[in-house]
């Protein structure tokens, strides 16, 4: 196969050959594999938890040039497990923090930052500078957007996720077996996988999926050949119980973009695809911002608050006088409510109460609804800032 033109090969420094000798006692990488990491570039998307391993084992590797993408910034809740990320980098891009972190592993690898989000137009530009990409995204529609770009370009795409205990792994090269849409033709609906950040995730989780994820670049980077790899393949890991499956992947012959008769010829939309924009005659509910909640509370209004987070999640922080109704119970419990009255729906950061609202006007209710901006989180910040933010 051979990912790396021989003709950007360059010779080892004695300093070189010195930091690498562990890899060049291993005759399947030895010298000449070497050259090609030092000649590889790599790009890695999401420098969060996955990101970070990737991005410390990679520089660790010898990689020449390792691109990092994210226009995110670095805060006190990343520090549990995206580990190339300090106390003193909250507030930094994390493109930055990431920077600093490989250039002190090793000032010999070039480092180019992409501090915006990856979009249908800018994807194809930034991606096409690489060999290799890395992806650590945590949404479906960065993922849909990775994959489709990676096919339209012929590269290969390291892929992993991860959620509470469970994580996977493998390598979409559509020149050489299955891409991600082979697997996931479409994406869930919205908010039938929370994110880790309303979800949860184990700390190491991220750390032992992105290290498999190094692995798989560095094989792909340093060989002439796809033997070993994760082409093919799907790696499940369950950290809890400690057990590792393998799922054999074939490619789908009618895949809309890597099949025998594509259908995509270019990247589109990916939140329109993955159904996060709203239809515009679709009116839920109103927003209601927590100085404004406070407000009509201090007045003595009457409102039906409802906190439709889970039990062990509500012990963290609780809202004063909320009604706990956890998100699956809301439709059977409809009868509960009072559309005389006006309701609050409350989660974590405002993202979950939508799908409860939602549940509930399938159910018929007209009753006025109201969900909570930024959930207990916007009201510990702006309100009671005795209650902890997670």
């Amino acid at each position: 196969m051979g990912l790396i033109d021989e003709g950007r090969l360059e010779s080892l420094s004695h300093e070189e050959i010195a930091r690498y000798s562990r890899h060049l006692l291993l005759p399947e990488i030895g010298l000449e594999g070497q050259k090609r990491i030092k000649a590889s570039k790599v790009l890695i998307v999401g420098t969060g938890g996955l990101g970070a391993p990737l991005a410390l084992y990679l520089a660790a590797a010898g990689v020449g040039t390792i691109g990092v993408v994210d226009f995110d910034f670095v805060e006190a809740s990343n520090l549990q497990r995206q580990i190339i990320h300090g106390v003193r980098d909250i507030g930094r891009p994390k493109t930055a923090s990431a920077r600093d972190k490989i250039r002190s592993i090793n000032p010999g690898v070039k480092v180019v930052e992409h501090n915006v989000a990856l979009t249908s137009s800018n994807a194809l530009q930034i991606i096409s500078q690489y060999d290799v990409v890395a992806d650590g995204t945590d949404n479906y529609q960065t993922r849909y957007l990775v994959n489709d770009a990676c096919v339209l370009l012929g590269k290969p795409n390291v892929y992993g996720s991860i959620f509470q205990f469970e994580g996977q792994a493998s390598v979409f090269y559509s020149k050489e077996g299955p891409c991600y849409r082979c697997l996931y033709p479409a994406p869930p609906p919205p908010g039938l996988v929370p994110s880790c950040a309303e979800g949860g995730v184990m700390g190491v989780l991220p750390g032992i999926v992105g290290t498999i994820q190094a692995g798989e670049v560095i094989k792909l980077i340093s060989g002439e050949s796809l033997k070993g790899t994760l082409v093919g393949r799907l790696l499940l890991f369950d950290q809890w119980r400690m057990k590792f499956r393998e799922l054999k992947l074939d490619k789908d012959p009618d895949c809309p973009i890597c099949g025998k008769n594509p259908t995509i010829h270019e990247l589109i939309d990916y939140e329109q695809f993955c159904g996060l924009k709203p239809e515009t005659q679709e009116i839920l509910y109103e927003t209601i911002e927590p100085l404004e909640l406070k407000a009509r509370l201090d007045a003595g209004e009457t409102l039906q608050i409802i906190d439709i987070r889970e039990p062990h999640e509500k012990a963290i922080a609780k809202f004063p006088g909320a009604k706990s109704m956890p998100l699956g119970q809301v439709k059977r419990r409809s009868s509960e409510f009072d559309p005389s009255i006006d309701t609050v729906f409350i989660c974590k950061i405002g993202t979950r109460s939508v799908f409860a609202i939602r549940a509930l006007r399938e159910t018929g209710y007209d009753g006025k609804i109201f969900n909570l901006a930024d959930g207990i989180n916007g009201w510990a910040r702006d309100v009671d800032k005795s209650l902890p933010r997670y």
